[in-house]
């Protein structure tokens, strides 16, 4: 029965394109040896990120994991990753959502807060594992906000863009792959509504979001792997105090050695003074 003024189960679904049976099934984790198996699939993806399933299951097997394709390609598919190179599809889009041209073939990306980007990452942890997702200013390659989720739904992505559109000036410019969590209605109605034009990498152009494959690089090497986390909470507290390193602390050879915090803040002066001049 849908109660006056109250959205039915339905509609929430659908608003967050997600399906309404996951509301009933109770997730079957995986088990340690698969848990072992994705955490390796990772190391090897980011070294290797041309590697399929195929040549992905033959570096297992060399390792000493003889392991089939199949299974292979169904942690890959759980774990949201797919080989880095142009082919026919090169995201999970959902049917019926919206997908947008890309916008920023050519475009001369000169001050802070005119493209920003968002993408997701796997992050391995002792009993199980997450979803990471940052949005980026493409300038400064700072990291506004970011969510940890432990499902691939719509909603930890569309609260991160509501924290960076209330914490920051709105972009001109929104790019995304076209996964169905960036493809949703409730996800780029946020955009439209803020008066941000959407791009989206194209089919078989995976260099079209390719800006934020460094920080994924930076964070599973520099933090996640050597932290061996324990739990979600552990996971949040520590990639917390890594990307606010990375952020405001560490040096980055891109920018002659400054922080992106001193590129962000000069972006912001540059931006002062036109508007004043």
């Amino acid at each position: 029965m849908v109660i006056q003024g109250k959205l039915s189960v339905s509609k929430q679904c659908e608003l967050l394109s997600i399906n309404r049976s996951s509301l009933y099934y109770k997730q079957t984790l995986p088990s340690s040896y698969e848990l072992e198996l994705m955490r390796l699939i990772d190391q090897i993806y980011l070294k290797y990120p041309f590697y399929g399933s195929r040549q992905m299951c033959c570096h297992l097997r060399q390792l000493g994991h003889f392991v089939n394709r199949k299974r292979v390609q169904r942690l890959m598919r759980l774990m949201a990753i797919c080989a880095i190179y142009p082919k026919l599809n090169t995201s999970k889009n959902a049917p019926g959502h919206k997908i947008y041209p890309y916008l920023l073939r050519g475009l001369n990306i000169d001050r802070i807060h005119q493209v920003w980007s968002a993408d997701i990452t796997y992050i391995p942890i002792q009993r199980g594992f997450m979803y990471l997702v940052a949005i980026m200013d493409w300038y400064s390659r700072r990291i506004l906000t970011w969510r940890l989720s432990n499902t691939l739904d719509t909603a930890f992505c569309v609260d991160a863009l509501q924290e960076a559109l209330t914490l920051y000036d709105s972009p001109d410019i929104f790019n995304t792959d076209q996964g169905a969590q960036f493809t949703s209605q409730i996800f780029t109605t946020c955009l439209s509504h803020a008066g941000i034009k959407i791009s989206m990498d194209g089919k078989g152009c995976w260099v079209d979001n390719v800006m934020i494959e460094p920080f994924w690089k930076s964070l599973k090497y520099e933090c996640v792997y050597l932290s061996d986390l324990a739990s979600a909470g552990e996971a949040k507290q520590v990639i917390e105090s890594w990307i606010y390193f990375y952020n405001n602390e560490r040096p980055h050879s891109t920018f002659g050695g400054q922080t992106l915090l001193q590129v962000y803040n000069q972006g912001l002066t540059d931006i002062s003074m036109k508007q004043a001049a």
